[in-house]
């Protein structure tokens, strides 16, 4: 049985030998300027330091080009993915086809893993996308345990889970805090922009907080709860999921690294002892529920409940 991948979100470099030593087997990085919703901004000089780190000890590293680009920022991408070749990326995570195309022309053995965020939602797509050049399709987050292991039986290519953190519910292209304090004569700092933490949607009735991340790519409204299946994992190994990944966006480093620590417990006990991994299984999601952000639940998303639109 064939361990799946554990993918984590650093924030930042310093971040990244922690992690590798606390058991992730790859990062996904980026800079706002071609990714979406990152946990952290990495330059040019901190992507390529993070490579380094990573493959000292063993570890893959995985560029987020995956925003929506609009035709001023397209002549960008050539020279930005030459960089990731001369880096040695281990992948660029793509949803726009301009990125796919763009490494055909520059950097034709790039491995391209396919991450809309949403539209992952059946195997034709991953596979459409595979003969494209993909070698890994990222399934939307609203799908079922069911619907996730019928794709991985019919995918020509690599699967990846998010099975830790928070979720995108609606994106904006727009800057909709940002323009509304500048409508109010105010300034906000944006982290990074400042990244806006601490800014809320309040739903009273049902007493839940939607965090605001609001970056250069535009607004993006996130669920009030946070995805944990790390006693849920058993289907998905036993059906061979490639990759499982730990959302670190709007934590700590604390955090992502005690996270981390655990599924990683989880996922070799899983392949290894599946008994011990059923009588432990409990105690990590308390152990993670005690170091859970306030206002953050844990739920288990879609993974079994049906999707209502």
């Amino acid at each position: 049985m064939n361990k799946p991948e554990l993918l984590v979100t650093p924030i930042s470099v310093d971040d990244i030998k922690p992690l590798a030593l606390a058991g992730a087997d790859a990062f996904i990085i980026g800079e706002q300027r071609y990714g979406l919703r990152l946990a952290g901004e990495f330059t040019r000089e901190d992507v390529k330091k993070a490579i380094e780190i990573a493959h000292k000890h063993g570890k893959n590293v995985y560029v987020a080009m995956n925003a929506i680009f609009h035709n001023e920022k397209v002549e960008e991408l050539s020279d930005y993915v030459k960089f990731l070749k001369e880096v040695c990326a281990d992948a660029i995570v793509f949803g726009d086809p301009a990125v796919l195309m763009t490494v055909r022309e520059n950097a034709p053995n790039m491995k391209l893993h396919w991450n809309t965020e949403t539209t992952a939602t059946n195997w034709y797509a991953c596979n459409y996308w595979g003969r494209k050049g993909a070698k890994r399709a990222v399934l939307a987050r609203e799908l079922s345990m069911d619907e996730i292991i019928e794709i991985k039986k019919h995918a020509e290519v690599e699967i990846e889970v998010q099975v830790h953190g928070m979720t995108c519910m609606f994106q904006s292209k727009r800057s909709l805090i940002g323009n509304y304090f500048e409508y109010q004569g105010k300034v906000m700092e944006i982290q990074n922009k400042k990244y806006g933490k601490n800014m809320f949607l309040h739903d009273q009735e049902r007493n839940n907080k939607y965090p605001i991340f609001e970056d250069e790519n535009g607004t993006h409204i996130m669920s009030p709860n946070d995805i944990c299946i790390i006693d849920e994992l058993s289907e998905m190994i036993d059906a061979g999921i490639d990759s499982f990944k730990i959302d670190g966006v709007l934590k700590s480093s604390d955090y992502i690294l005690e996270v981390t620590k655990k599924y990683r417990k989880a996922i070799d006990l899983c392949v290894t002892d599946r008994n011990q991994y059923e009588e432990l299984k409990d105690a990590w999601v308390e152990e993670i529920e005690a170091i859970q952000p306030p206002n953050r639940p844990l739920d288990t998303g879609f993974f079994f409940k049906e999707t209502v639109y």
